[in-house]
């Protein structure tokens, strides 16, 4: 994951939250790695120990609010942030070792050549550099030492995969695998699934029998009053007084008085729809209310035209009919869709334990076996970017499950694979000596990720931490 520290020498500041996308280190489960007297250390990097006052600074700089921390306590945040401050830590240490410099001088240069410090006849500003360190909310010293951070750490990279140049078969290699024509046979499994409509009553019964909770529906007593002028003050318009009095039953509710109490203070007319669900009857104001089920008890809507006292009690999970056509159709989907699922499951594992013979392809076929070429591996006429890619990756004679942009799910072999070779003279033959270079970098950095991991013993005081997090709580 080191090669994406490569962005440190796209100009980013040491502000981003760098840990993430270094090196994985994982503090929790270790126990108490540290003996008593050792508080100030909350992590040690070999010999060198993390502070409490280190963690704090970094912490108090990272700009997570102490709200969003508190919040966050019991979803190991404080843990991510001690992983970003250890991995930057290391990296320090790397360069450290490496005896890496970076001049006051070439710092000097470095930020005068920033285009956002310019005039307009390109000479450096002193006032555009102090109107963005106010912007930024940053001293001189701290973005300077950031920039200083980000060009040492940029030399690090450098020196890993620095002078790297791709061999022409590698690049040629590169071209062909993007390039390349595959010839593909394919079957739609529509073909071997269950049909949806042949599916019988007992299947279902059995189907949500074996998972009840699944199917479960809630269904609660709905009580209604629809509140007009007319009804509620015997008036034509919408006066104050019967705003008045909606802002009364508003305080009503506040007070938790219930439907039946409001209704007899104001003689009004309670309509109650008992064990209601949309799936039974769909009433769009009623469906409004049954979304509050898990909300509120009892409120008011303001339907523009009207008023809509409500209340809601008597919540339970039953079983629905399968005489209800929803809920028959949901419990029919959810059974098509499992045995779709063990369909791919059962051949994806054949497929992985090669065990799949090119016999079981055509029994599968029934006569509809479908055939195609696919010109480069951006081709996605017919298929999804990811099953191309996956169908780029096999070798001849190989199977595999793909879909296309539809979600229809197939079952392809390789059938023949063209490949012609690049042309040294091609106009395009750097961007792919590009790509083979950050292929050849990208290998280096894992290289380097894993020397880490072994160079480096990161323990953690798990006390130490659990008292921080204390703080915050």
């Amino acid at each position: 994951m080191l090669n994406k520290l490569r962005n440190f020498s796209k100009g980013k500041l040491a502000g981003v939250l760098v840990g993430i996308i270094i090196i994985p280190f994982v503090f929790w489960g270790m126990g108490s790695v540290f003996s008593g007297g050792n508080t100030n250390s909350i992590a040690k990097i070999n010999n060198h120990n993390v502070s409490t006052q280190d963690f704090a600074d970094f912490v108090n700089n990272s700009k997570i609010s102490t709200d969003v921390i508190k919040e966050n306590i019991n979803n190991n945040i404080l843990e991510q942030l001690l992983t970003q401050l250890v991995s930057i830590s290391l990296i320090d240490l790397e360069i450290n070792k490496l005896n890496f410099s970076f001049s006051d001088l070439i710092l000097a240069k470095k930020i005068k050549k920033q285009e956002s410090f310019l005039n307009e006849n390109n000479n450096f500003s002193r006032t555009k550099y102090e109107k963005f360190l106010l912007e930024k909310n940053i001293s001189s010293v701290e973005f300077e030492e950031n920039v200083r951070n980000n060009e040492l750490k940029k030399k690090l990279f450098t020196y890993i995969s620095g002078g790297i140049k791709s061999p022409f078969f590698l690049v040629n290699k590169t071209y062909k695998e993007q390039f390349k024509r595959v010839e593909i046979d394919y079957i739609d499994l529509k073909s071997i699934y269950i049909n949806k409509n042949e599916i019988d009553l007992d299947d279902l019964k059995k189907h949500i029998d074996d998972n009840k909770e699944k199917f479960l529906v809630e269904k609660t007593d709905i009580s209604i009053i629809k509140l007009t002028p007319e009804i509620l003050s015997g008036e034509t318009e919408f006066t104050e007084n019967f705003f008045s009095k909606i802002d009364d039953i508003d305080d009503l509710i506040a007070n938790n008085n219930d439907i039946n109490e409001i209704s007899k203070k104001y003689n009004l007319k309670v309509k109650t729809f008992e064990e209601y669900y949309p799936g039974d009857n769909n009433e769009p104001l009623l469906n409004e209310i049954y979304k509050e089920r898990n909300n509120k008890v009892r409120g008011l809507l303001d339907k523009n035209d009207f008023f809509l006292l409500y209340e809601i009690k008597n919540l339970k999970k039953i079983l629905p009919s399968l005489g209800n056509k929803d809920y028959y159709e949901m419990v029919k989907n959810d059974l098509f869709e499992i045995s779709k699922y063990e369909v791919h499951k059962e051949l994806l594992t054949k497929i992985q334990k090669k065990e799949f013979t090119q016999l079981d392809f055509s029994n599968l076929s029934e006569g509809s076996i479908k055939n195609l070429k696919i010109s480069s591996i951006k081709d996605t006429t017919n298929f999804t970017l990811d099953s191309v890619k996956i169908i780029y990756s096999l070798g001849l004679n190989s199977f595999s499950l793909i879909s296309d942009d539809n979600n229809n799910v197939y079952i392809v072999k390789i059938k023949n694979i063209y490949e012609n070779n690049l042309n040294k003279n091609n106009k395009e033959n750097k961007m792919f000596t590009d790509q083979t270079n950050i292929n050849l970098r990208d290998n280096l950095y894992n290289s380097y990720d894993i020397l880490l991991n072994e160079k480096y013993k990161i323990e953690v005081n798990e006390k130490t931490l659990e008292r921080m997090k204390n703080y915050f709580r």
